[in-house]
């Protein structure tokens, strides 16, 4: 175990902090989940848009509700009292040598992640849902990069967000299970047979506009980050 423990703090140290403002300021903005909203509006927009009632609707919006319950809730109030292991920042071994960023410490215990758990059930369960290629690398990277921050601004450990990926993952597939079971008896034709909507009946141009709108907020990311 302490074995374990030390890689975790020697992986954690590369991803850790830089001599760059820019990237310091970068992972501020990218890690808030107000710079993501715009990115949460396109794809509720998405969702309307491409089913044709109200229960459909509010089956996806229920789903990604339970998604976010049963990731958010067991990590911040289940795991994180129980297990009790410090953040890097709030570390006694290591919370001196750790690069914060603007005074961010969060509360004391990080594992597991739930930025990480949170951000990949999602891309998970929306992957799953749409089923476009270019949707599911956009937000599969989406998470990743908020992993990224996590371990940058010294608020998580590598395993804090393995973990905390590995949950989401189960988290992602079984709230997908639970909506399609659900989804087939209402419309057990499932498959759409179409040059302009994926298997699972959504429109591609509206696809592109939720990527755009993920590029968009990066670019608004790294420019606010720059005059920050």
């Amino acid at each position: 175990m302490q074995t374990l423990l030390e890689i975790d703090r020697e992986i954690l140290s590369f991803f850790n902090g830089s001599e760059s403002m820019f990237l310091d300021n970068l992972a501020v903005v990218l890690t808030s989940g107000l710079t993501w909203i715009p990115l949460y509006i396109s794809l509720l927009y998405v969702v309307i848009k491409n089913n044709e009632t109200m229960k459909q609707i509010m089956l996806v919006v229920g789903s990604v509700i339970l998604c976010l319950i049963l990731s958010d809730g067991v990590t911040d109030f289940i795991v994180k009292p129980l297990v009790a292991r410090f953040r890097p920042s709030w570390d006694p071994i290591i919370k001196y040598s750790v690069e914060v960023v603007n005074g961010m410490r969060n509360t004391q215990y990080g594992f597991f992640s739930a930025h990480a758990s949170n951000t990949f059930c999602l891309a998970m369960f929306f992957s799953l849902l749409i089923r476009n290629r270019n949707f599911t690398i956009a937000i599969v990277l989406w998470s990743l990069i908020n992993c990224w921050t996590r371990m940058y601004l010294g608020l998580h450990y590598p395993g804090d967000i393995l973990v905390g990926l590995l949950w989401g993952t189960v988290v992602g597939l079984s709230v997908y299970y639970i909506y399609i079971k659900s989804y087939l008896r209402m419309h057990p034709d499932f498959n759409y047979i179409s040059s302009q909507y994926t298997s699972t009946g959504y429109n591609y141009g509206d696809i592109e506009i939720v990527l755009l709108i993920l590029v968009l907020t990066l670019l608004f990311a790294i420019i606010k980050a720059l005059i920050f």
